[in-house]
């Protein structure tokens, strides 16, 4: 018998840890990018690729070498060298006459163009231009998007879900106040996105709060929106989906109400009242007719007996 179709098997051990590393998991490792540059590129474009390619480290691969292809008329070479780096997002870099200081940001599914959307720079200022001191390699980002269009516009929405996936960095069950030390925010404002880089300074206050002021440290792109290559609603639903295993389970007799409140609901036995303890007096303590009767030397009336019981 054969093997089944796209079934791989390992010859080495390097080439099943490589297997493996690709294989699907419940919990994904970071998203790593690959950063190239087209056959015609400006100054501009190859140092806004450097200056992204740092922000995004170590997740990140930059490709020197200049690579003849159009994203948007041919993808093969872009899912070959995706497969060959084990990268889901790549960010692409081109100059023409026609679209001048390109750059297109993409990410795949499945090893195949998932969507992808073009931005043109109109203004920019590297990273060097800004002399203060800058992040360390590896922080992970606080992300800021400030515009309507980011909440009303298909595209905007699109390429505001991208770019957290390009730059959100790694997943982390906290962070701490000292650890948010790198601001990027995103302007969206008619066609055109603007980006721009923070240092957060933790500052004296007085109190227990520090004050928190932002230092810009660059890049500062100004970019405007050209072309885009969106998924089917279908296909963004499918590439969206999760495995069985990391879906919440459904607690049983527990809601929620208007204002997110936790109620429960819990199912008890039917109490008998008469064994219910309740706080113990002296006055309210029984006593028997008997009793009463020896300690007064007379014999109570029936009333008062029933009474006193």
């Amino acid at each position: 018998m054969g093997k089944p179709d796209g079934i791989i098997k390992p010859k080495t051990k390097r080439s099943k840890r490589f297997l493996d590393a690709q294989a699907p998991k419940l919990a994904e490792t970071v998203k790593n990018a690959m950063i190239m540059k087209g056959g015609n590129t400006s100054e501009t474009i190859t140092q806004a690729l450097k200056d992204i390619y740092s922000l995004k480290k170590p997740s990140a691969v930059l490709y020197k070498k200049k690579n003849i292809t159009r994203p948007f008329e041919d993808s093969t070479s872009l899912e070959f060298f995706s497969k060959k780096t084990d990268c889901s997002l790549f960010l692409f870099g081109s100059h023409n006459k026609k679209r001048p200081h390109n750059m297109i940001f993409g990410r795949l599914f499945d090893f195949h163009v998932l969507d992808m959307i073009e931005l043109g720079i109109e203004k920019y200022v590297p990273l060097k231009d800004f002399k203060n001191s800058k992040c360390p390699e590896g922080t992970k980002p606080l992300l800021v998007f400030a515009g309507e269009a980011f909440d009303t516009n298909n595209e905007h929405r699109r390429l505001k879900s991208l770019l957290i996936d390009f730059f959100r960095g790694p997943t982390v069950p906290a962070v701490r106040l000292a650890g948010l030390e790198h601001v990027l925010h995103f302007t969206a404002l008619e066609e055109k996105i603007y980006m721009r880089s923070y240092r957060s300074l933790l500052k004296k206050s007085g109190c227990r709060t520090p004050r928190i002021e932002l230092e810009e440290m660059g890049p500062a792109l100004d970019l405007v929106l050209r072309r885009s290559h969106l998924a089917s609603d279908d296909l963004y639903k499918t590439a969206h989906r999760q495995p069985k295993a990391l879906k919440p389970k459904k607690k049983k007799n527990i809601s929620h109400d208007a204002f997110g409140s936790k109620l429960g609901r819990l199912h008890m036995q039917r109490q008998d009242l008469s064994k219910l303890q309740t706080r113990k007096m002296k006055g309210l303590r029984k006593r028997k007719s008997k009793q009463v009767a020896t300690a007064t030397g007379e014999t109570p009336a029936p009333e008062e007996a029933k009474m006193e019981a």
